[in-house]
């Protein structure tokens, strides 16, 4: 039997964000993963594998090289691949793209949080941040939302502007407070080490949906906007103790462990949209979603005419 590569473009033709969002909810209601994760350093260099085995599901070990001095050569930095195994005989069922897992898993984890918690007919989504995630919410919450207008804003505003460029409609924002006030939906991917959005620019009814905070010192939103807000996530597992966005709170004694209300494995407890409230998702990613979303591509590959 051939074992298929599932390439990029030809995966992502296959693909809408708004049935994938429903297939990560689905793949919740499955026994919780067993993940882990390898590094192997050379210096500047890095080999990441990120594994996951979710029973009734499958396995999956996603390898990722990072080598930063590739771009000066005119070659990608980050590589890789996803291997998916079979759960029922541990056979090597396919090998998906790297980039399209990682871009659906991304952007398709904040839209599902976002589906379940924001306001369903919100007139206006801010995207803070304009790298290549950016550009992936852009498609993932304008199938989600498509009655929105979509503003991007970035710290440096030349790249806000390239990227509204390439999405027609899509509109840049200049001035970050303003902008927040005016979103009924934010959506942050930046790399910052700072909160980049300040808990007293915020009002009921809006949601806040984090990305980009992934390491123990990385923050995008203040205490004030974590003590005003009703908290989710995806994972308690990926986010309480290892992103600085709760890690630090937490240790601080701003917020309670129980602050945090719920993740995805209790999708049934996030509540229905109430423009009283605001609502914060964090978003930290993890092995066991990396499946689910390879496994959906392959079952959408396999089913392809």
């Amino acid at each position: 039997m051939t074992i298929p590569f599932i390439p990029f473009e030809e995966g992502e033709a296959l693909l809408d964000w708004v049935s994938f969002a429903d297939a990560l909810a689905a793949s919740h209601n499955l026994p919780k993963a067993e993940i882990g994760d390898t590094f192997l350093y050379r210096d500047p260099d890095t080999l990441l594998s990120r594994s996951a085995w979710i029973d009734g599901l499958g396995l999956a070990v996603k390898t990722a090289s990072i080598f930063p001095r590739n771009p000066g050569a005119g070659k990608p930095m980050i590589n890789g691949s996803v291997c998916l195994y079979s759960d029922t005989d541990g056979t090597l069922e396919a090998l998906v793209d790297f980039h399209l897992v990682t871009k659906w898993k991304t952007a398709g984890d904040s839209l599902l949080g976002a589906l379940r918690l924001a306001n369903p007919d919100a007139g206006e989504v801010l995207i803070v941040g304009a790298g290549t995630v950016g550009a992936s919410l852009i498609e993932a919450f304008g199938a989600g939302f498509p009655q929105a207008q979509i503003r991007v804003w970035n710290r440096t505003a030349s790249k806000a502007q390239e990227l509204c460029a390439q999405y027609p409609g899509t509109k840049h924002a200049p001035d970050l407070e303003p902008a927040v006030k005016a979103a009924d939906i934010i959506v942050t991917c930046t790399m910052s080490s700072q909160p980049v959005i300040q808990g007293g620019w915020l009002r009921p009814g809006q949601h806040l949906n984090m990305i980009g905070a992934y390491r123990p010192d990385m923050r995008e939103a203040d205490d004030a906007a974590l003590k005003r807000a009703q908290i989710y996530c995806d994972s308690f597992d990926t986010t309480l103790d290892h992103i600085g966005e709760f890690k630090i709170p937490l240790a601080a004694g701003t917020i309670q462990r129980s602050d945090v209300l719920a993740d995805f494995y209790a999708l049934d407890s996030f509540p229905a949209y109430d423009p009283s409230r605001i609502t914060l998702f964090k978003n930290g990613g993890g092995a066991h979603l990396d499946l689910m979303t390879s496994h959906h591509i392959l079952q959408k590959w396999q089913s392809r005419p």
